[in-house]
């Protein structure tokens, strides 16, 4: 037994796939596509797709806001795991080519009617939202510009409804938050944001070492 989080050798990983719920097809086509993209390398792991899944069949998630869409793949699996016939995902990017990728194989999964892709700034659509007071989000997911993070969370928190959740992906950023000697915009904006969320009394959180690190926030009844 051990008291630390276990090093995930490839061998290890493996398994943990293998042991896993077989990936529904089209999402597995989507994400080979995608890793031969010259930007492949901002897919969100299998892994954490599932438990993005998992989170969403857990809260019941029927209103989820993403930002940051890039080819669809954790959109597609958020969306699937809505309540049969009942919610919607907006999704937000600014890219239109990342964009027909996504709608090709959310069509193909069935879920063009659930997903809207919403072009533009992030941050203007976050605003948008807030000045149209639309029913409370259930879910966010951030995993756009790093840069951003704290003005989108901020504008996330007050969306959501309490107990609601932000995810919040690449809070762990290949470990260059951990090293002092890293100071690039990126790196610095994401160690910034963790210690935010870290002192935030308004949220109950936990950062957890999925991927490239994912933190949970939930909203607290008093926020």
């Amino acid at each position: 037994m051990s008291r630390e989080t276990l090093r995930l050798t490839k061998t290890i990983r493996r398994y943990l796939l293998d042991m896993s719920p077989p990936e529904p097809p089209v999402a597995a086509r989507l994400r080979r596509e995608t890793r031969k993209h010259p930007k492949g390398f901002m897919q969100i792991a299998p892994e954490q797709g599932r438990f993005l899944a998992w989170l969403v069949a857990l809260m019941g998630a029927r209103w989820i806001l993403e930002v940051g869409t890039f080819t669809g793949y954790s959109a597609l699996c958020m969306a699937s795991a809505m309540p049969d016939g009942e919610g919607r995902l907006l999704s937000c990017d600014i890219n239109p080519d990342y964009g027909k990728i996504a709608r090709r194989y959310w069509g193909e999964a069935g879920l063009r009617e659930r997903i809207e892709l919403r072009l533009g700034p992030a941050l203007e659509t976050l605003g948008a939202l807030q000045s149209a007071g639309d029913e409370p989000l259930d879910l966010v997911f951030l995993d756009g510009a790093k840069t951003d993070y704290l003005e989108a969370y901020e504008y996330s928190l007050r969306l959501l409804r309490p107990g609601g959740v932000v995810a919040v992906d690449n809070v762990l950023f290949s470990g260059k938050p951990a090293d002092p000697r890293e100071k690039d915009p990126d790196t610095s904006a994401i160690r910034a944001f963790n210690e935010a969320l870290r002192d935030d009394p308004r949220i109950q959180l936990c950062m957890l070492p999925i991927a490239d690190g994912l933190s949970l926030a939930m909203k607290r009844d008093t926020a």
